[in-house]
C-alpha cells in the first residue's frame, strides 16, 4: 500500500510561522511534523510515499529528498495553487496507482496505528473510504461523523472528529477533474449514502496543530515526557 501526506495547505492560522516555512516543516519535539509521519510510516512498513505541496513547497522537497534516509521512496505532486483535500488527492492519482492508499494530513501529530490501516490492503476493501475518527477536541466540539456497526454515518448518538487519516479507493475521486480544486466532505457523504464508507474510533495520541498555541502546548507535553 502507498501512502500520501497532504502538505499543500497554506497554514493561515499558523502565521507568522508559516510565512517563511511550510506548515509540515514546523518542528515539534525536535523534528518537523512531516518527519514524525515519515518515521512512523517507515516503521509500519510503507515503502512508497507521495507528498503534495503548494505554498513554499520546494522547501519540503529540499528537506526530505527522495526518502532514502527513511528507507522509502518519496514522489512529489506539486500544485501551483492548493487544490484542497480531494483535489490534491485526485491530482496525485497517477502516482498513487489503482489500489487503496493511506492518506495522512501533514499538520497533525498522532501515533495512530498505520500498521493496522496497511493491513486493509490485504483484505477485500468493500468500501470506497475508511476513516479514523477521534474524540472531539475543544476547538471542534460538535464532531464530523458518527460510527454505526463499523459504518461511517452522518449523524448518530456520538459524533466524532475526522482525524485526517483515512484509506481511500481511487474510485472515490472519479468525479474530480485532475487539477481542479475539490473538497473531500461531499465525496465522503456520497459514499455514506451508498453505504461505501467505514470507520474506526481511535482514542490514543492525536493533535491538530492548527494554531501556534496548540503547537506550544504539544511541545510542552513532549518535553515533559522526556524529562
Amino acid at each position: 500500500m502507498k501512502a500520501m501526506i497532504l502538505a499543500a495547505g497554506r497554514g493561515e492560522r499558523m502565521r507568522p510561522l508559516t510565512d517563511f516555512t511550510p506548515k509540515p516543516l514546523i518542528k515539534v519535539g525536535g523534528k518537523s511534523l512531516i518527519v514524525w509521519h515519515l518515521e512512523r510510516l517507515a516503521n509500519a512498513g510503507f515503502k512508497e510515499v507521495v507528498i503534495n505541496y503548494a505554498h513554499l513547497g520546494e522547501q519540503i522537497e529540499q528537506a526530505l529528498g527522495n526518502g532514502s534516509q527513511w528507507g522509502m521512496h518519496i514522489e512529489y505532486s506539486p500544485e501551483k495553487n492548493a487544490l484542497e483535500t480531494a483535489g490534491g488527492i485526485a491530482n496525485a492519482l497517477a502516482l498513487l496507482g489503482n489500489q487503496p492508499f493511506l492518506v495522512v494530513n501533514g499538520d497533525i501529530f498522532t501515533d495512530i496505528n498505520f500498521v493496522g490501516l496497511k493491513l486493509l490492503h490485504h483484505t477485500p476493501l468493500q468500501a470506497l473510504a475508511h476513516l479514523v475518527l477521534v474524540n472531539n477536541p475543544p476547538q471542534h466540539p460538535n464532531g464530523d461523523f458518527a460510527i454505526e456497526e463499523g459504518m461511517l454515518i452522518n449523524e448518530g448518538s456520538q459524533k466524532l472528529t475526522f482525524s485526517g487519516v483515512g484509506v481511500y479507493h481511487p474510485d472515490l475521486f472519479a468525479s474530480v477533474v485532475p487539477g481542479s480544486p475539490a473538497k473531500l466532505a461531499p465525496l465522503l457523504r456520497q459514499a455514506i449514502s451508498q453505504k461505501q464508507a467505514t470507520a474506526e474510533h481511535y482514542q490514543g495520541v492525536w493533535h491538530d496543530i492548527g494554531t501556534p498555541e496548540r503547537l506550544e502546548s504539544l511541545e510542552k507535553q513532549l518535553q515533559q515526557q522526556t524529562l
